[in-house]
């Protein structure tokens, strides 16, 4: 079985698009990263989301862009911590979005 890590239900939390397993929506998941929390920190908190599921509600994100544009920067690039090259190893490839799910670390 393949699971649909985002999900969207006229029934569930208003039609708003969340995760699969969680009461959280694509917005709250995209508002915890804005506020700092780190792929580790989302998984401590909320374990029921795994890796792939976080990846999935941001590519979500980038796929429509036109609903969450506030939790963009100028640059294209989700605010907040996205996952680091090592976490994003064990992710599929479409969803090694740049900026997105992969945030390079600032070189100085």
């Amino acid at each position: 079985m393949t699971i649909k890590w985002v999900k969207t239900d006229p029934l569930v939390l208003n039609g708003e698009p969340f995760c699969y397993g969680s009461r959280l929506t694509v917005r709250q998941v995209l508002e915890l990263r804005r506020a700092g929390y780190t792929v580790t920190d989302l998984l401590k908190d909320y374990p029921e989301l795994r890796q792939v599921g976080i990846a999935e509600a941001y590519a979500y994100a980038a796929a429509h862009r036109d609903h969450y544009a506030d939790l963009f920067a100028a640059d294209g690039s989700l605010h907040g911590p996205g996952f680091t090259e090592a976490e994003a190893s064990a992710l599929p490839p479409h969803l090694l979005v740049p900026g997105v799910v992969v945030k390079v670390a600032a070189t100085a």
